[in-house]
């Protein structure tokens, strides 16, 4: 009998991830341990090593990106409120 396919929680592959990374247990007990497939715990191996350097360049390139951005919606704030203050004294109110 077939095995349903299990989808697993982000959490959940990044421990087994981990723990094929630290070496201490081979594959094949990693496998029985968390009741995953060898090539399934490979790949997600494979996968945070390949994206472990976006873990620590996000959040900079975030905050910088997010500081140029407020900076701009101010400026933008500035010149609207000008132009409203402009008009409606331009109009009588």
């Amino acid at each position: 009998m077939k095995r349903k396919r299990r989808n697993h929680l982000p959490g959940f592959k990044a421990k087994v991830a981990l723990a094929a990374i630290k070496v201490e247990l081979t594959l094949a007990e990693l496998s029985e341990q968390y009741d995953a497939r060898q090539n399934q715990i490979q790949d997600w191996k494979k996968q945070l090593l390949d994206q472990a350097s976006s873990v620590f360049g996000s959040s900079q390139e975030l905050k910088k990106t997010g500081a140029s951005q407020l900076k701009d919606l101010h400026a933008k704030i500035g010149e609207l409120a000008l132009e409203n203050d402009f008009l409606a004294k331009a109009l009588g109110r």
